[in-house]
């Protein structure tokens, strides 16, 4: 009688490529949203931003369909090993991702409505910690693909470059706040957006971690990077 033992492990090789599928198809869902944040960022456009927000609906529908997927491997594949700790990875990923989307949309409504706050030092300094959180997004997004330890490395060990950048712009935004005490919600808005921003480069750093260890079976037991050291305001 024949086994159906390769029929059973190709059956399954499939359904983790097809997992792996959806997590890159919510990944580039999620770099969209943050493109479209950051170019809400410098038009300021409310119906842009309203866009954003609904469109955010799309990464948590990917998230569910990601959490029901790795349940069935889970339950009825029951993986061991790697297999384990790619379906693991999974479904930290997609929860990083969807927060992702989560920030960018916030960063998006935030950006609305500073309306006709004027050009100025910490407003032009948002876009370029938004082009470096999208390029370390897409360097993880990357590394996932191709499982690559060594570059999912680099980019948790460059944590420090966003949190440096995220540091200089809340300054620069206190300082403006203190000369202009009348635009305080402007400023309150601009500092949220960025730590939205500077959010999302530590969850891209999170995923970093997990590529790491989907890679090489072992978790990174340094301690991260870190150069923030403004205050941390409440998120929203």
């Amino acid at each position: 009688m024949k086994t159906s033992a390769p029929h059973i492990v190709s059956a399954f090789e499939d359904a983790l490529k097809r997992l792996k599928s959806a997590i890159v198809q919510m990944a580039g869902a999620a770099e969209t949203q943050l493109d479209q944040a950051l170019t809400c960022l410098t038009q300021r456009n409310p119906e842009l931003a309203r866009e954003i927000v609904l469109s955010d609906a799309r990464l948590d529908s990917f998230e569910h369909e990601i959490e029901a997927h790795c349940m069935r491997l889970l339950v009825l594949r029951q993986p061991v090993a790697d297999d384990l700790r790619e379906v693991i990875a999974a479904l930290k990923i997609a929860g990083s991702l969807e927060r992702i989307g989560d920030h960018a949309a916030n960063s998006a409504k935030r950006a609305a409505a500073v309306g006709t706050f004027p050009e100025s030092a910490p407003l032009a300094g948002l876009p370029k910690l938004g082009r470096l959180v999208r390029e370390r997004l897409t360097s993880v997004v990357d590394a996932y693909v191709d499982t690559d330890s060594e570059a999912a490395l680099r980019i948790w060990r460059t944590d420090d470059e966003v949190d440096a950048l995220y540091t200089s712009i809340a300054a620069e935004i206190e300082r403006s706040a203190a000369t202009t005490p009348d635009q305080f919600s402007a400023h309150m808005h601009l500092m949220m957006i960025a730590k939205n921003l500077e959010r999302i480069g530590d969850h891209a750093t999170n995923i970093a971690e997990v590529v790491y260890f989907v890679s090489t079976g072992q978790p990174l037991l340094e301690e991260r990077p870190k150069a923030d050291r403004s205050c941390d305001p409440a998120e929203g």
